[in-house]
């Protein structure tokens, strides 16, 4: 009999504590991104009073006073929950000093934020002061994230004597770049504030040359930094990969900063060539921002481990194995031939989406973009499921669970490819197929991977609206937009999920049942699971059916459908009427060609 073990009040308390801390968190993310519009927009100069707009308190009608009052309403909110979070910490983790003291002195650098940026807002303070204004807010979100770390990892009695930490390199490297990334930040705020950034043309030189004005020399000292930062964070990367492959945190966090770091630049870029487009200069601050907190748990993190000179060295000395054979396991992170289908569905959405061949540059970076988003949450799904790996005969020889990876490795990349694969999209394509690629991932690993596969017989029915995602990506990509019929797309794919992968669990259904994974035939048997997966052919066939009759598609592709439903009706009949593995794993096979083949037929169509 299972028993289920029930938290006790302060148990309850406490873990209700720890969310307000994370709220505290996620709104002063949100004050220093809007901030930092404020900020480039020169917002704030269309609320010339404070604590109100104009004397009230309603969203006025002209878009720069909106965003400067959100601003104001956001460090309000940060304000009275970090309060909260603080008196929080002191009733449940008062012993805890890496809890308390941190968001204690996170509450008062918020009130001497708020009080500068009033000061800011009503005479008109110096470039200088506002850029201080934001220094504040970076110190009280890294406060706040210290004492965030310390509540979910438990770190309250595990930080090694002072002098210890600084004799461990890593430690004394993510501490220099934390530093250096704050100056970086300030003095962007700095040349923005000043509005100096014009007066040093071209890059990375000012005009091919020096500068020749205090202007001039103000915005090339920026690029020099950013140069700096830039350097070291490269450092801290490649340093985390030779002495932190085991500790699944730190190499996350300097892969992330990394990925953060390019991403910055690269936005950055792009939105000047553009003319500074709303959704990239927000982008860009929320990037900004995102690398300070990353950096931040990065510090906090390193400082909080036990590991020494002596670890770091015998880590760093391991022997790995040929570059060919690990360059092979990280390919096998991203699941290959299932990336490859996705991309097929993308590509389809983007012809039949824009009735036409794109062009050759979008297809490339929707198609990288596409194959590392796919490829970075395949690789996260195996992060959180090697355990379960370990004990299903197919999953076994992974490189996650035989070893050949660490966890941290594994996590790292799959992060890391995520970040990479949004920025790309934002930059290279447009921001809507960015964000549905986004949504795509979080689908499939927080909502699939963590909570309905283990959660529901219906996992699969659900979870597979996060593989239907891609052709929507690939019809965002080429119209900018979504439609009623790109939602025929996404259904295509979603009736096709269930039969495609309750074949393969009919197959290796004592791996899933040995893995305690709730799949159909597990649960409510063969049977029923044969049943169930001629049922829902029937349903996608029918629907590629209807689908010229709705003008998405013609001739070509009804003749297709046809031909292709047929030869699928009957590996799932057989599978109905005859059971077995072979003809189960028959229609595993076959339905992934089926899907390809019918994407490939609307491509023809669209073309022709």
């Amino acid at each position: 009999m299972d028993l289920k073990i029930e938290k006790s009040g302060t148990e309850k308390s406490q873990e209700l504590g720890r969310y307000w801390i994370l709220a505290a968190a996620i709104l002063l993310f949100l004050v220093i991104v809007v901030g930092n519009i404020t900020r480039v927009s020169d917002a704030a100069a269309a609320c010339p009073d404070w604590p109100t707009c104009f004397g009230q308190l309603s969203f006025p009608a002209e878009r720069m006073a909106q965003i400067a009052l959100l601003h104001r309403l956001l460090s309000a909110a940060a304000l009275l929950v970090t309060a909260i979070a603080c008196w929080v910490s002191f009733s449940h983790y008062k012993a805890n000093s890496w809890v308390t003291r941190p968001l204690a002195a996170a509450l008062v650098v918020m009130m001497l934020q708020i009080a500068l940026g009033a000061s800011v807002v009503l005479f008109r303070a110096p470039a200088l002061l506002a850029a201080l204004h934001l220094g504040l807010a970076l110190l009280a979100f890294a406060l706040v994230l210290i004492g965030l770390l310390a509540v979910f990892t438990h770190r309250e009695d595990t930080l090694i004597p002072r002098a210890q930490n600084l004799s461990v390199p890593f430690n004394r490297l993510t501490l220099t770049t934390t530093v250096l990334v704050f100056i970086l930040l300030l003095s962007g705020a700095i040349v923005s504030f000043s509005e100096t950034g014009s007066a040093c043309s071209g890059w990375p030189l000012c005009g091919g040359g020096f500068p020749e004005t205090d202007a001039g020399w103000l915005a090339f000292i920026h690029r020099i930094i950013t140069l700096a930062a830039a350097s070291l964070i490269s450092v801290q990367f490649f340093h985390a990969w030779r002495s932190q492959r085991s500790q699944p945190v730190q190499l996350s966090a300097a892969t992330g900063v990394m990925v953060l770091m390019l991403g910055e630049v690269l936005v950055g870029a792009v939105k000047v060539q553009r003319g500074f487009p709303p959704d990239l200069v927000g982008l860009h601050a929320a990037s900004a921002a995102a690398l300070w907190g990353v950096q931040i748990i990065l510090t906090a993190a390193a400082w909080f481990s036990r590991r020494s000179i002596g670890q770091e060295l015998e880590e760093s000395r391991q022997i790995l194995p040929a570059f060919r054979l690990r360059a092979r396991d990280f390919l096998m992170l991203n699941k290959p031939v299932i990336v490859l289908l996705l991309l097929v569905t993308t590509y389809a959405g983007m012809v039949v989406g824009g009735k036409t061949l794109p062009g050759i540059g979008l297809t490339v970076w929707t198609m990288i973009g596409g194959a590392l988003a796919a490829g970075g949450a395949s690789a996260l799904n195996q992060y959180i499921d090697r355990e379960l790996d370990k004990r299903m005969q197919r999953t076994a020889k992974r490189p996650l669970p035989s070893g050949r990876l660490t966890p941290a490795e594994g996590l790292a990349y799959g992060l890391a490819a995520c970040l990479l694969a949004f920025f790309l999209m934002a930059s290279f394509v447009n921001l809507l197929a960015a964000v549905l690629s986004l949504a795509g991932m979080v689908y499939y690993v927080l909502l699939y991977s963590i909570w309905l596969k283990h959660a529901t017989v219906q996992n699969i029915v659900i979870g597979g609206g996060a593989g239907a995602i891609p052709p929507l990506v690939g019809w965002a990509a080429a119209t900018g937009s979504l439609n009623v019929p790109s939602l025929f797309l996404f259904a295509l794919v979603f009736l096709w999920t269930p039969a495609h992968f309750w074949a393969l669990a009919l197959v290796r259904q004592n791996d899933y049942a040995r893995g305690g994974v709730p799949m159909l035939p597990v649960v409510k048997g063969e049977h029923e699971t044969r049943k169930q997966i001629f049922i829902y052919t029937l349903e996608l066939v029918a629907l590629t059916l209807l689908m010229p009759l709705v003008k998405i598609s013609g001739s070509i592709f009804l003749v297709s459908a046809v031909l292709l439903g047929l030869w699928l009706l009957r590996t799932a009949y057989r599978v109905l009427r005859q059971g077995g593995n072979k003809n189960a794993h028959l229609m595993y096979r076959y339905s992934s060609m089926y899907l390809a083949f019918i994407f490939l037929a609307m491509v023809i169509d669209a073309l022709v």
